[in-house]
C-alpha cells in the first residue's frame, strides 16, 4: 500500500491492517473461516488483522484471489517504457490510467493476452470459485483477503456488469477498505461497497489511500 514494490505492504499499509483488526475486534465480529490470496502482500495484510485484532486463525490460501499484473497488461498495448506514475506528474499520471483501463477493457474482452497472464475468463473463474467454496462450506462470517482486480471481479460477478463497469469499481477501491455481501447457498448478495469504517474520524484522515 504505496510501497515501492507491488508486492511489499508500506509502513501504513501495515497500519491500516492493523487498525482493520482492532476494528473488527472493538466491533465483536469473528470469522468462521479465512480465505486470502497468495501474494505476499495478501498474506502481510491478514498478519497485520491478526495483531490489531488478536485473531489466531491460519488463512487457506486461495491462487485464484491473486491480482492480475497491471504492468503485463499495460505491455500489452504499449510495449515502450513507460515512467512510473507519480502524483507529482500529473500527465504522466493520467496517462498510466488511460492506458491501464484500454489495457484492461481489450484483455476481459479476449482481445489481447499480456505476457504470463492468463486469459481473464480464467482470472474470474479463480475469483468465482471462491466466492463457490464460502457458499458450499460456510455458513458463518468469512474473511476473504485480497486486491482490487479479484474484489472488482467478484462485485462485478455479483451483480452482473460490464467489463468497463467492473474497471471502474476496481479503480475505485481503497486501500484495506470493506466489502460485504451476504450469502446463501445459492448466492452472494452486495451489502456495501469500498467502506473504511475503520478509518473513520479525523484522527485517521491521513490513512486514507487508494491502490
Amino acid at each position: 500500500m504505496g510501497a515501492p514494490d507491488y508486492d511489499q505492504l508500506s509502513p501504513l499499509g501495515v497500519q491500516q491492517s492493523q487498525r482493520l483488526g482492532a476494528y473488527f475486534a472493538d466491533n465483536g465480529i469473528r470469522f468462521e473461516a479465512v480465505l486470502t490470496g497468495t501474494l505476499r502482500r495478501h498474506v502481510q495484510t491478514y498478519a497485520g488483522i491478526c495483531t490489531g485484532g488478536g485473531i489466531q486463525m491460519d488463512a487457506l490460501q486461495w491462487p485464484g484471489l491473486n491480482e492480475f499484473d497491471g504492468a503485463a497488461v499495460i505491455r500489452a498495448i504499449h510495449p515502450e517504457p513507460l515512467p512510473r506514475p507519480s502524483h507529482a506528474d500529473p500527465a504522466a499520471y493520467r496517462q498510466h490510467f488511460r492506458l491501464l483501463r484500454d489495457g484492461l477493457t481489450q484483455w476481459m474482452n479476449g482481445v489481447v493476452s499480456p505476457q504470463g497472464m492468463a486469459s481473464y475468463d480464467d482470472f474470474r473463474h479463480g475469483v468465482v470459485s471462491a466466492l463457490d467454496h464460502i457458499r458450499q462450506q460456510y455458513s458463518g462470517n468469512v474473511l476473504v483477503v485480497s486486491s482490487g482486480g479479484p474484489i472488482a471481479t467478484a462485485v462485478g460477478h455479483i451483480l452482473g456488469t460490464t467489463p468497463e463497469t467492473t474497471i471502474e469499481l476496481n479503480l475505485r477501491l481503497r486501500n484495506t477498505a470493506v466489502t460485504e455481501c451476504v450469502f446463501s447457498a445459492k448466492r452472494h448478495t452486495l451489502q456495501t461497497f469500498n467502506g473504511l469504517p475503520h478509518l473513520a474520524g479525523a484522527d485517521y484522515a491521513g490513512w486514507v489511500t487508494a491502490a
